[in-house]
């Protein structure tokens, strides 16, 4: 008989811990759609979670990430003003285009070299390439990456960002950048646009007028650099579908809301 009480309180035990630790799930996840949290705490905060506690809902998690990804990079297109974004990054293009085919080279090289997964390897080089967190977003459901590939690789990113928030306004000084300098330097370097604001407000206005119009510059290449590699990920893993890789179509979302955006004044004003 005290056994099977023994047993009882065990399950009812199990079962309240259960329903705590969802509820703590739920609430976690509706506190870090706030603007109280940013995406690094957000991710700061699943990790610690997901090793205290575990997923509680792992199967669903698993099958809504890569539609949320999508989302999300329909809702970066909803912040962006094509025309702005056009008038202030035309002088940047060269420089960014010249800073990503190096950032991927490097990128490729290096993951080969360190014999790093090659899903890992690849939204690491095109985060950094990049927007950081925002780049692999797009890139992770194209390439089909799995829920802990785009841990890792988030949350390299967001540490690379949270310390040049810390470094490169010290390190610019110490080097005797002109502001000009510092600025060019930190949009090519950090990765998420929000970092790099962050980065140059230290340095002076100017810095932060140039950092910004060319990081702008450097996401505008998402969308050709995403619809590439779409092309050659789903071909190259596909051997069933050679040649008939699957366009992404949340990049033509992205395209539509930042159009709108760009065309519809009242969307501007509400956004």
């Amino acid at each position: 008989m005290d056994r099977y009480w023994d047993n009882l309180k065990t399950y009812q035990e199990i079962f309240v811990t259960s329903i705590g630790v969802r509820i703590l799930f739920i609430g976690l996840t509706l506190l870090c759609l706030t603007p109280l949290i940013s995406a690094p705490i957000a991710l700061a905060l699943g990790i610690i979670f997901s090793l205290l506690f575990g997923n509680p809902f792992l199967q669903q998690t698993r099958r809504f990430t890569p539609k949320l990804l999508q989302f999300s990079v329909i809702g970066l297109g909803a912040g962006m003003n094509l025309a702005v974004i056009g008038h202030e990054s035309i002088h940047g293009i060269l420089y960014t285009l010249i800073g990503i085919i190096l950032t991927v080279l490097l990128g490729i090289g290096f993951g080969k070299c360190l014999k790093t997964e090659p899903t890992i390897s690849l939204l690491l080089t095109i985060g950094t390439a990049i927007c950081g967190g925002s780049a692999i977003a797009a890139v992770a459901p194209i390439i089909r990456a799995k829920p802990h590939e785009i841990s890792v690789a988030l949350a390299i990113v967001f540490l690379l960002n949270a310390c040049a928030l810390f470094i490169f306004a010290p390190l610019g000084h110490y080097f005797g950048l002109t502001q000009i300098q510092f600025g060019f330097w930190s949009a090519l370097a950090i990765h998420d646009t929000s970092s790099v604001v962050g980065a140059s407000m230290q340095y002076g206005s100017q810095a932060v007028e140039i950092a910004t119009t060319v990081k702008l510059a450097r996401a505008l290449w998402i969308i050709p650099v995403t619809l590439l590699i779409g092309f050659i990920w789903n071909r190259k893993r596909d051997s069933e579908l050679v040649g008939k890789a699957r366009f992404p179509l949340f990049i033509v979302g992205f395209i539509l809301a930042a159009a709108l955006v760009t065309f519809i004044p009242t969307l501007q004003a509400s956004g």
